[in-house]
């Protein structure tokens, strides 16, 4: 029978422990640990590996998008002090202090000068992960539905955790293949815990199946900033140590690749990898950054531009700009009572998948996807976007038939800067889905009308070649 190894980080959220101690890394292997692995082109990586339970002292604080976390000390991102020396207004958020805003500009100019320019966020509170090993392909895609066997190196796309039998998701996540059996893997910040828990439960689950070793990395302390906008390539190019071998024109939508970058001082950054996307709906890159650096990178990238081209943005922008953009929250458009044929992430679930399943809750997802219509089991309710008109929906809103039966309940809600109109999300009893489908919105006691609309609100303007599509 194999062994199970973890290394536990102080402060490790999973099966009730608990310390003050800050974290460096996490690994759980399905069998003996092996050296580290090397990836190319970076150097070796700082994490700690050891075979017995035991826990360190990380050298720097641990840090850690769902809006909520169980943890009852708010932690500190690497930027911390670059926000506050910035006039960061800092609010709880994922376990983390957080920015809402800066000083510099309000939430609906920020929202506008990421659509126009290029917007600087932290999201080092997300939970950055390694899987590697001959079993990572099939571990990963037990949990989750994605068609990894055919996804090819440095490429990645967004996927659901998802719970044993029901097919409910446990957490939104973004899947990148840098290896063969090397898998980059980024959760919620507010989901720590349970995802943590889920992960070290799924992979002992494995290796009792007779699963291959699997070994299960969490970078702690590191770094993670979203460089979002229209000129973010323009603004990465600016740092960039060899801008010929780079090509970030040839670098598309959903990709991934190792860089350097030039720092203030004189000094080269260690390789970065760098993904092109983000949670805005604009072209940009997710640059995952070791802590020491993560303050001198995001440094080199926001004087390189000036604030004439590149600004800081925090939590309140990026809520506006991901709903006009149509992507979830976790904690509130997503949960563990909901299958992603009813979140309307049907495309996530890859080709091969649907044909052989073989991951959680595939009977349930399977029979989903066919309509009653058609014979298949469909589903009651899906989520759907709604222009309302009046004041704003915000999210427990009821969504009212003209009858005034209830049909649904608002999940997200806000103004769009962009739009001049009140955009919210949520989910619908099936047959009132249809985009154009009129319907009333309860807000303050009052229903208000709405009318069903294609998300997402606003085009996305993602780098798919010689112009943003």
């Amino acid at each position: 029978m194999k062994r199970l190894y973890v290394i536990k980080g102080a402060g490790n959220a999973v099966a009730n422990q608990k310390s003050n101690l800050a974290r460096t890394s996490r690994l759980l292997s399905t069998s003996a640990p092996r050296t580290a692995l090397k990836l190319t082109p970076q150097r070796a990586l700082p994490l700690t590996r050891t075979t017995t339970s035991t826990i360190r002292a990380s050298k720097h604080p641990s840090r850690n998008a769902s809006s909520a976390s169980s943890s009852t000390e708010l932690q500190k991102t690497p930027l911390y002090d670059l926000h506050v020396a910035n006039g960061g207004k800092m609010v709880p958020f994922g376990g983390f202090h957080m920015p809402v805003q800066y000083s510099s500009l309000s939430v609906s100019a920020s929202h506008h000068f990421t659509r126009s320019h290029a917007s600087l966020f932290d999201v080092s509170h997300m939970v950055q992960h390694r899987f590697s090993g001959p079993g990572a392909t099939a571990f990963l895609e037990k949990v989750t539905p994605a068609g990894l066997s055919e996804l090819e190196v440095h490429r990645s796309g967004l996927s659901t955790l998802l719970l044993p039998f029901t097919g409910g998701i446990v957490d939104d996540t973004i899947v990148t293949r840098l290896g063969p059996e090397l898998f980059y893997v980024v959760t919620n910040a507010g989901c720590r815990e349970k995802d943590l828990a889920y992960f070290k439960e799924q992979l002992a689950d494995f290796a009792k199946d007779g699963g291959e070793k699997v070994e299960w990395e969490v970078l702690d302390g590191w770094g993670l900033i979203a460089l979002q906008g229209p000129l973010s390539a323009e603004v990465l190019t600016e740092i960039l140590v060899d801008r010929e071998a780079t090509q970030l024109h040839e670098m598309y939508f959903g990709q991934s690749k190792f860089i350097q970058v030039n720092l203030l001082d004189g000094t080269t950054s260690s390789p970065l990898l760098i993904s092109r996307g983000g949670y805005t709906g604009e072209d940009g890159f997710e640059i995952s950054i070791p802590a020491s650096e993560t303050t001198a990178v995001t440094n080199s990238l926001l004087q390189t531009a000036t604030p004439e081209k590149l600004q800081l943005a925090g939590l309140g922008a990026r809520d506006s700009l991901r709903l006009e953009a149509g992507m979830c929250l976790y904690g509130h458009d997503l949960d563990e009572n909901t299958t992603p044929v009813e979140a309307a992430l049907s495309w996530v679930i890859g080709k091969s998948r649907r044909a052989t399943g073989g991951f959680h809750g595939d009977s349930v997802i399977l029979s989903q996807l066919k309509p009653k219509s058609k014979g298949g089991a469909g589903v009651e309710r899906r989520r759907i976007g709604l222009i309302v008109e009046g004041a704003p929906a915000r999210e427990g809103a009821e969504i009212v038939n003209a009858d005034g039966e209830k049909i649904g309940v608002v999940t997200s809600g806000c103004p769009s800067p962009t739009l001049g109109k009140n955009i919210a999300m949520g989910y619908i009893k099936d047959g009132f889905h249809k985009a154009g489908t009129d319907v009333e919105v309860v807000v303050r006691g009052k229903r208000r009308k709405a009318q069903v609309s294609k998300m997402p609100f606003v085009p996305s303007k993602y780098w798919k070649g010689m112009a943003p599509s």
